[in-house]
């Protein structure tokens, strides 16, 4: 019995697996065919993002909208108020999280730091993703944007998770399932007024309301 169940275990475990690079190959091919890139960079940030996404909870579908927004996929793309890479990352806003990043053009590192950014807005926000990315864009508009794209990687990047729609009234940062990950824990001051509801971790604000992320 106890074999068994050790066969359906692993089973079930590679079939995960197949379906993770199922879904990987998916976004891949996609960002190849609909933003030209090259089939190794295109594969270097599927990985990112799936990484990304597992790591910080968030669905791969939202990420890659954000990045399409942000820089269309161009790593080396800068902004205002030295907005950098994929997901325009503003160095000056989030200098605590930033200080041991060598290159933040880098695509795994860009996309794991932006990642970490709108999971330290939507912790503040006690799990409002809406309120998460009118954080990160500054402004309802871009949240409202950020929705709209989403659709648009549904198909390659799975099924859009309730925490993708920023109009997702839930909380998904629940005290007992929604802990911060070690590395930027510390990285995020919490605004004077919300300490109290954030448990332990919020955002930091933005030297600029225009490029808040």
């Amino acid at each position: 019995m106890s074999r068994l169940l050790c066969l359906i275990v692993l089973s079930l475990g590679l079939m995960q697996t197949a379906t993770a690079d199922e879904t990987n190959d998916r976004m891949s091919a996609y960002l190849t065919q609909k933003f030209g890139l090259a089939k190794e960079k295109a594969q270097k940030i599927s990985d990112a993002v799936e990484s990304a996404a597992s790591k910080y909870s968030l669905p791969p579908a939202l990420l890659l909208a954000i990045i399409s927004i942000e820089s269309r996929f161009k790593e080396k793309a800068k902004g205002a108020n030295g907005a950098t890479g994929l997901m325009q990352v503003v160095p000056g806003a989030h200098r605590g999280l930033l200080r041991n990043v060598r290159d933040l053009t880098e695509p795994t590192t860009n996309i794991d730091v932006g990642s970490a950014i709108l999971y330290g807005y939507m912790r503040s926000a006690n799990g409002d993703m809406n309120a998460a990315l009118k954080s990160y864009g500054g402004s309802q508009a871009y949240a409202k944007k950020v929705s709209l794209r989403v659709e648009d990687f549904t198909d390659v990047a799975g099924p859009q998770d309730v925490a993708s729609r920023p109009d997702a009234q839930a909380s998904m940062c629940e005290a007992d399932r929604c802990a911060a990950p070690d590395n930027w824990a510390d990285a995020f001051a919490i605004p004077a007024g919300n300490a109290a509801g954030v448990n332990g971790a919020a955002a930091s604000q933005s030297t600029s309301p225009a490029t808040p992320h």
